[in-house]
């Protein structure tokens, strides 16, 4: 299955009807918890210096990789080392039994433990001066050796954020409310550029896992293309799909805080990252070019600002199970959210 691929120039330059655009898009997030995107202002230059920084990063060594860990901070700045972010899919039990019952092509890989992926965490957009979660709001963290990495981050953050700002605004018409329905409670919100590194030198047999079936707390996240694939996504109706993202395009995927705001419409989509033989062949061909092993993925998490209230808008507060979906504060739901696998270490996805 192809998922659908919306040009957000026809959004952005638009000065008439974009009703059936932008229904294509709330269908999508609803139906398949994902989204391709072409937006002029994302180019696949942009990533790609994006992956070639991410690249030379993951590759130092270990121990200057440690300098830029902030455990003190639940890692939500700086870097976070390989075999810390466990999947909820390894620890939650109701998950486990779920996913027992799928039939056998579209079970996840179950991993054997943490996670064997590093992700660093950079804050994108600007912080509230007030908040009642301060250590979702961390200063940055910047290693040293790399002059160009503030700008560099900044400028692939801040476009993607663009990118998912047009995205949210188009499926707020498309679900028949306000335009800036989701956007006005985005602002200041936490966001994180979480790119991870993978090191296939060391783990790019077929079966490996590098991030467990989970879904993400936040909003909506993003990411531009990776040079070796391997995300699977869950369909709402069950389906397990390899993701194949074309070059010059953006995955979007729906985050828990969507399914709250829609109370259940759409609904947080489960993911995972895993060698696959489409993987190996990217390895091989890689090798060949005498390029860095390192699976990079450029993932901003987009989140509703950490005061701001999540509960169902419009519509959806008159839905069935809107009671599901209780008022809450988007900064308390993210800790509820971590609380249940007791990541104190670890604030990025579940």
């Amino acid at each position: 299955m192809e998922l659908t691929v919306v040009d957000l120039s026809l959004y952005l330059g638009s000065k008439g009807e974009v009703k059936e655009l932008c229904g294509e898009v709330s269908r999508s997030l609803r139906e398949t918890g994902a989204l391709l995107v072409k937006d002029p202002r994302c180019t696949a230059e942009d990533n790609d210096r994006f992956l070639d920084m991410m690249e030379r990063y993951f590759d130092r060594p270990p121990d200057f990789k440690r300098l830029q860990e902030r455990p003190q901070l639940h890692y939500q700045v700086g870097v976070t080392p390989e075999g810390v972010e466990v999947p909820r899919s390894l620890v939650d039990e109701e998950m486990q039994e779920k996913l027992k019952e799928m039939p056998k092509e579209f079970q996840p890989s179950i991993p054997k433990g943490a996670d064997r992926k590093w992700r660093y965490m950079w804050r994108v957009g600007p912080r509230p001066s007030e908040t009642r979660f301060q250590e979702l709001n961390a200063e940055p963290v910047v290693p040293e050796g790399f002059p160009e990495w503030k700008d560099t981050m900044d400028s692939w953050g801040y476009k993607m954020i663009s990118a998912i700002e047009a995205v949210a605004e188009m499926a707020a018409i498309g679900f028949g409310l306000p335009k800036d329905a989701f956007t006005s409670l985005m602002k200041q919100g936490p966001h994180l550029l979480a790119p991870t590194g993978s090191d296939l030198r060391h783990y790019g047999q077929e079966g490996t896992v590098f991030a467990g079936y989970h879904y993400d707390l936040n909003f909506l996240t993003i990411h531009g293309r990776s040079r070796f694939p391997g995300l699977n996504i869950w369909l709402r109706n069950g389906q397990k799909v390899e993701v194949k993202v074309p070059v010059g395009c953006l995955l979007i995927q729906t985050g828990k805080q969507i399914e709250w705001l829609t109370a259940g419409d759409c609904i947080a989509g489960m993911h995972e990252v895993v060698v696959t033989s489409r993987t190996v062949d990217a390895i091989k061909l890689a090798t060949e070019q005498h390029r860095l092993l390192w699976r990079v993925s450029s993932t901003l998490f987009a989140h509703i600002a950490s005061d701001a209230v999540l509960k169902p808008l419009g519509r959806f507060a008159e839905s069935s199970l809107a009671s599901k979906y209780p008022a809450i504060y988007a900064g308390e739901f993210v800790e509820q959210e971590l609380a249940v696998i007791n990541l104190k270490g670890n604030k990025g996805e579940l």
